[in-house]
């Protein structure tokens, strides 16, 4: 499969401030990936192998049931269920019960999309890492993101070091600890007034401020999804 698929041009990512750039980023691989899966990939025979072997999981299967392209969905799922049946489900010497519950769990437990998404996640949170350390007019948009999710907030902070950031480490971490902070700080007050909206003394009021969509807001930062 083409690179370039699962990459995209990071400083483009955070040009826009609006949510978490980490997000939006991820969206996109995701996005692009579905639309491969169900268009060019159909011709790539290594991909093919690949999708029959480990499937989808339960949310990439949902994704692309939601796009055009029944038919391709119902040729890959063909060929996936015929893999399943003849690696798993089929008699054969030594294949117990037991090691064919197995087999079908790591069948469960994998998906395509999952892997190639995390694949490209790396290798830009890498690219993310390096402009920042090197690019001025990057580490200015990063230090002026909105905010970070909690769980890339946990993997930018995870993976910047010193090797990979000798100059400007501490700085990055804490700018991603400040935006982050802020953020939830703001978050909390929002969904304070929400629940506020609700108490009997502001029946009638429609001053709901900042906080009308908080609810999702709030679970948009807790689980990464946008």
């Amino acid at each position: 499969m083409r690179d370039d698929i699962c990459t995209i041009p990071v400083s483009e990512v955070f040009e826009i401030s609006d949510g978490c750039p980490i997000c939006r980023m991820q969206h996109t691989v995701e996005e692009r990936l579905v639309t491969y899966i169900l268009g060019d990939a159909m011709m790539e025979p290594d991909v093919r192998i690949e999708t029959n072997r480990v499937g989808f999981c339960e949310n990439h299967f949902d994704k692309m049931m939601a796009h055009r392209g029944r038919l391709q969905l119902a040729l890959m799922l063909e060929t996936h269920i015929k893999e399943i049946s003849e690696q798993i489900f089929q008699k054969k010497m030594f294949n117990s019960v037991d090691k064919k519950a197995g087999n079908a769990k790591k069948v469960m437990d994998s998906c395509f999309i999952c892997e190639k998404v995390n694949w490209g996640m790396e290798r830009m949170i890498d690219t993310v890492y390096r402009c920042y350390e090197n690019e001025r007019d990057f580490r200015e948009l990063f230090n002026n993101q909105p905010q970070f999710c909690m769980h890339h907030f946990h993997l930018l902070a995870h993976g910047a070091d010193k090797k990979k950031m000798p100059k400007y480490v501490s700085e990055f971490k804490e700018n991603l600890t400040r935006i982050t902070g802020e953020y939830i700080k703001s978050l909390g007050e929002d969904i304070s007034k929400y629940c506020s909206m609700y108490d009997y003394r502001n029946k009638g009021s429609n001053d709901w401020g900042n906080s009308a969509d908080a609810v999702e807001r709030a679970v948009s930062f807790l689980t990464g999804k946008i």
